[in-house]
């Protein structure tokens, strides 16, 4: 229908049907030779631009009093959705030309009929109305063409999004979803079997074609799921999905593909994420191992300060889960002296201390996450950079030292060794706060009294939580001794007992005899003796 032909300015294209050439449209690098009658009765746009321009040179005509013979209007679209391959699509419907289309193909040629204003209101059966049907019918009916459809959204977003496209493309996924009581069709979290759907795509082939949509039309995405009330967990494994596929930090597979071009950029996209992820966090440990691997490279990127401390707190909220491995985050600071970041480490568990259901947990995380701290002083002790203090205040912080006291399910012994240790902290404080001040008495010495006055709160808190313990001990005496005088008793009622009984054995022990059993019949009023046998 149309030839392409070399020029000065770029390629030019010439219709070969038979009408006649009488205007010019560039887009890009390419010249298209157009019957001007045929496309101003289909676009709006074209006409109007026509005639504004004919309007235009027909003044400048009358201006300089002279007619230019042989004038063909000559119209450049820029930024014409789909480039020069979509435009040559419009023409091929306008000249009747039958064209076959394609998911992402659809939507470029939906997006170019809305540029152009190809309505149904301006001309009947316009090109409008044909892609909108092709997509309702043979798109959106389909789940992998939705997503291809989604895809192609990428390069206009901006339109596709006014138009309503990419919200039809993930209403039609949500819809397939429901209507397949299936919430997992995208694939999140994935399970180890490779479900089938009705058109043969399995649950990873849909999971991996999401996770390639760039970061604007995924959010749309995320931002559906959270609209539908689907699960936490969906949200919040899809969002550590994509960050591993588009950030290369987050694993060491050289597998992984990345489409960001710059750290910053990367920078950006992880504190997006970060800032989507749901407030509650999964209960599953591969999430929270997958949490660390995005802190360390929030780390590495420089994130802020508070996309850190998000990441920090859904960790620490939940750290019975992670491994040592995950604890041990090298220092990527040269401000830190010491191997790994100690820093780090307290205030995750600080975040477990300070998290609400504190008071709920049970012996068996505590237990956990004192193991996993007894294995970071392991290995942490060999580090020649760290000082004493450091290692003391990581096995005993104060916050924990309080947790541990008000915490009524730790054992007894358990919370009186750790009042006595920061009872003995406090003392070795306000020693050396003397020694300070040139061996002067404490009622002497000159002392900082923002430290001072710390340090008394501190004693304040300590007093309160020994007079908690001394009640908890009365009570547990009280109950002890009711408990003894209790067993005492009936120690004593069956000593009694005991000796009430006749000791038929013993005239067998002095005799030397053993007695047969003797048989009692209820039935008759005989009792049969054995004999007695010499041993």
């Amino acid at each position: 229908m149309g030839a392409e032909k070399q020029s000065s300015k770029g390629q030019a294209w010439f219709c070969s049907t038979g009408l006649s050439s009488d205007m010019e449209v560039e887009v890009d690098d390419m010249t298209y030779h157009l019957n001007k009658f045929l496309l101003m009765s289909k676009s709006r746009k074209l006409h109007q631009l026509i005639t504004e321009q004919g309007q235009s040179d027909e003044k400048k005509k009358k201006r300089h009093e002279e007619e230019v013979d042989g004038y063909t209007p000559h119209i450049r679209l820029e930024n014409f959705p789909g480039g020069p391959e979509i435009f040559e699509m419009v023409l091929k419907v306008c000249y009747g030309v039958k064209v076959n289309l394609s998911a992402s193909t659809a939507v470029l040629l939906r997006c170019a009929a809305e540029e152009l204003e190809m309505t149904e209101e301006y001309s009947p059966d316009n090109l409008i109305l044909k892609t909108e049907n092709f997509l309702s019918h043979s798109v959106l009916s389909n789940t992998q063409e939705t997503i291809a459809a989604l895809k192609a959204c990428e390069s206009v977003s901006s339109l596709a999004e006014s138009i309503g496209i990419t919200k039809q493309c993930i209403d039609s996924l949500f819809s397939r979803a429901s209507s397949s009581a299936d919430p997992s069709l995208f694939g999140w979290p994935m399970n180890n079997s490779t479900k089938k759907h009705s058109n043969g795509s399995t649950l990873e082939v849909l999971s991996e074609d999401l996770l390639e949509l760039n970061f604007p039309i995924f959010k749309r995405v995320v931002q559906a799921i959270k609209a539908k009330d689907l699960s936490d967990n969906i949200i919040e494994t899809s969002l550590i999905r994509y960050a591993k596929k588009h950030i290369p930090l987050i694993t060491s597979r050289s597998s992984a593909s990345s489409t960001i071009a710059s750290e910053n950029q990367q920078r950006e996209l992880l504190e997006t994420i970060i800032s989507y992820l749901p407030v509650h966090n999964s209960s599953a440990t591969s999430t929270t191992r997958s949490l660390f691997g995005l802190l360390r490279s929030a780390i590495i990127l420089n994130t802020s300060e508070k996309c850190r401390t998000v990441l920090e707190k859904k960790i620490g909220s939940h750290l019975e889960k992670a491994t040592l491995d995950d604890l041990l985050i090298p220092s990527y600071s040269y401000l830190n002296e010491t191997l790994y970041d100690i820093d780090l480490v307290e205030r995750l568990i600080s975040h477990f201390l300070e998290n609400d259901a504190v008071s709920f947990l049970s012996s068996p995380s505590l237990t956990v996450v004192g193991k996993l701290i007894d294995g970071v002083l392991c290995e942490i002790a060999s580090d020649a950079n760290l000082k004493p203090e450091r290692f003391y205040s990581l096995a005993l912080t104060i916050e924990g030292c309080t947790h541990a006291a008000q915490n009524e399910r730790l054992p007894l012994r358990a919370v009186v060794k750790v009042l006595f240790l920061e009872q003995l902290q406090l003392r070795t404080l306000v020693t050396a706060v003397t020694e300070e001040d040139g061996g002067e008495t404490a009622g002497e010495a000159k002392v900082d009294f923002g430290v001072w006055e710390k340090v008394v709160k501190e004693n304040q808190v300590l007093r309160l939580d020994m007079d908690a313990m001394r009640t908890r001990l009365y009570h547990l005496e009280s109950e002890y001794l009711s408990l003894k005088e209790v067993i005492a008793k009936i120690d004593k009622e069956r000593l009694y007992v005991a000796n009430a009984r006749p000791r038929k054995w013993s005239i067998s022990n002095k005799l030397g005899c053993k007695f047969k059993t003797q048989v009692c019949d209820s039935h008759e009023a005989k009792m049969v003796d054995g004999r007695c046998q010499r041993r």
